[in-house]
């Protein structure tokens, strides 16, 4: 990437996140570790951008401090031009751990409207806002059940429902698909594209699937191990409609192989 800073969008979106020469250091009773180091990286409004790389590469450190819930050691970072610590207090984004994180005493419905009682949402509003995710995410008619109820699938939807429920346009994902078998995976990353085909959301979202990666993104960050590092930003040039079967085609295949190549790059660099 070129020293004077993160290449800049080519569209000219405006930046949602933009990270210049991110590091951080953890202490820890062995000394200390270098999660990340000169992270540089522009995100624009409305891309999807997958973040890839190998366990322990710094991947998840770098969204939790975009959620600041890390705070870097080196470099600055602003999400829609404040700090993170502004950024929250804003509410500017929403956050899907890896697992669904759903209170078993709490209805679905109530589940998905807690941050809007945290945040003093009247109950009228809550039960629109409610219904309006619940219709995103293809829940409508689950209201009333409890997360035991549901499929780990349907979980992983109230989740995302929930970091929906307020309307922050940036959505933070952590692995979210990462524990469901195989087709259920599929069928979840089809309806997350019709997600944010609808509104149009900024995502950011961590993955260790290559197929994911380039099924999902407009663009994939490809890191190195640890200390992470960026080592590739691949653009898709694949259509924003995307079949399933889109996996079987040369275009695809061939941002599949970009990728490959990029974490086995930044393998042999170690």
């Amino acid at each position: 990437m070129p020293e004077d800073g993160p290449p800049p969008m080519k569209d000219m979106a405006p930046t949602v996140v933009s990270a210049r020469k991110l590091g951080l250091n953890f202490q820890t009773n062995d000394g200390p570790v270098q999660a990340l180091s000169d992270v540089d990286l522009v995100i624009g409004k409305g891309e999807f951008v997958s973040f890839i790389g190998p366990s322990g590469c710094g991947k998840t450190t770098l969204l939790r401090i975009i959620a600041d819930l890390e705070k870097p050691t080196a470099g600055e970072i602003r999400i829609n031009g404040l700090t993170p610590e502004q950024a929250r207090k804003t509410r500017a984004y929403g956050y899907v751990f890896q697992a669904a994180g759903l209170f078993p005493w709490r209805t679905i419905e109530k589940n998905i409207a807690l941050p809007l009682e945290i945040m003093g949402y009247s109950a009228e509003e809550q039960r629109r806002r409610v219904a309006r995710t619940l219709e995103l995410v293809n829940l409508t008619g689950f209201e009333r059940k409890f997360p035991w109820q549901l499929s780990g699938g349907m979980q992983q939807r109230a989740s995302i429902a929930r970091a929906l429920s307020f309307d922050a346009d940036l959505l933070l994902m952590d692995e979210p698909f990462g524990a469901l078998d195989e087709i259920v995976r599929d069928h979840l990353n089809e309806q997350l594209l019709q997600l944010w085909a609808r509104t149009n959301k900024t995502i950011c979202f961590v993955t260790h699937s290559i197929p994911e990666a380039v099924y999902l993104s407009t663009r994939i960050v490809v890191m190195s191990p640890r200390p992470g590092r960026v080592t590739d930003v691949i653009e898709s040039t694949l259509p924003h409609e995307r079949p399933l079967d889109i996996r079987d085609t040369p275009e695809f295949l061939a941002i599949a192989h970009r990728v490959r190549e990029g974490l086995r790059a930044g393998h042999s660099d170690e």
